[in-house]
């Protein structure tokens, strides 16, 4: 009797290894069309992502994979990269009107936060600890880029011109480093973040020999996850430049990922091959999931 009592009182303390890096289905094959994109985690943990059942569309999916069609876009806009700011204020690239829209996630009325004609198209976003924006913007006919500082007020600047196919972009946890990627020259960028958004001390981080890239988040410890467009996987780099892993996710052509989940060790990735969203667990909690906590 004292055994049982003894092994009932300990089993609460009993926890069970979980499957790491290890992707798995979120929603079914063709629930988004093959140009899927985003995604972006709210606080309530829906993920938003791009053509939901068809385009142009932005699609909320919940953690159990039960999708919606969320707006539909405007004045023949078509989304790209989604992010979401510490007020829970939605933004969308909508590359083919070279806006960065607003979104109110309540009544999901739709205003334009910045414009530029000069802009190829706005293509991924990236939020940094002040609220201010920087956007990748890549002419994907000649293979060259640039990068975009977009100020809380909307108001835009080119920061890095003479790029080459600029995609996946990213702030580092402490703020002072921008990392974008280029999907045809299979190069990670780094540069310093200057108090005005200018951009400085461009440095190769890492290079890869083959395949595409696409999007690109950080973990908490600065550790980059990259899409590897063509391969089918995502990559993990240390800040230091060194892979650390690739992660399978079930298709040939992830195209963008983001983190959530109830402690923000959730990857989510949409999959291009299939027109579906897939997930992941990780060991260390996504960047921006972090943020909303602070």
């Amino acid at each position: 009797m004292t055994r049982l009592i003894l092994f009932l009182f300990l089993m609460p303390l009993v926890t069970f290894a979980e499957d790491l890096f290890v992707a798995t289905p979120l929603t079914a094959k063709g629930s988004f069309t093959a140009e899927i994109e985003g995604p972006a985690c709210d606080r309530d943990g829906n993920i938003f992502a791009v053509s939901f059942a068809r385009k142009p569309t932005i699609g909320r999916v919940t953690p159990a994979g039960q999708g919606e069609v969320f707006l539909e876009m405007p004045n023949g806009g078509l989304a790209n990269g989604i992010r979401f700011d510490r007020n829970g204020r939605m933004y969308v690239a909508d590359y083919t009107n070279h806006n960065v829209l607003l979104v109110n996630p309540v009544s999901r009325a739709i205003t334009i936060f910045a414009h530029s004609a000069e802009m190829n198209q706005p293509n991924d976003l990236a939020i940094t600890t002040g609220g201010d924006f920087y956007a990748s913007d890549p002419n994907w006919k000649e293979g060259t880029g640039q990068i975009w500082f977009v100020d809380r007020k909307g108001r835009v600047k080119r920061v890095a011109p003479n790029m080459g196919a600029t995609n996946g972009i990213d702030v580092s946890p402490d703020g002072k480093k921008l990392y974008v990627n280029e999907s045809v020259q299979r190069n990670v960028w780094e540069f310093q973040i200057q108090k005005d958004g200018s951009l400085t001390g461009k440095r190769l981080l890492i290079q890869f020999p083959d395949f595409g890239f696409d999007g690109m988040r950080c973990d908490v410890d600065g550790n980059l996850y990259i899409t590897r467009h063509g391969k089918g996987v995502v990559a993990k780099v240390s800040p230091e430049g060194k892979m650390i892993r690739e992660i399978a996710v079930l298709g040939s052509k992830p195209s963008n990922i983001c983190f959530g989940g109830p402690d923000g060790r959730t990857a989510y990735v949409t999959e291009m091959e299939h027109g579906r969203l897939v997930q992941f667990r990780v060991d260390r909690p996504g960047l921006e999931w972090t943020r909303w906590k602070r």
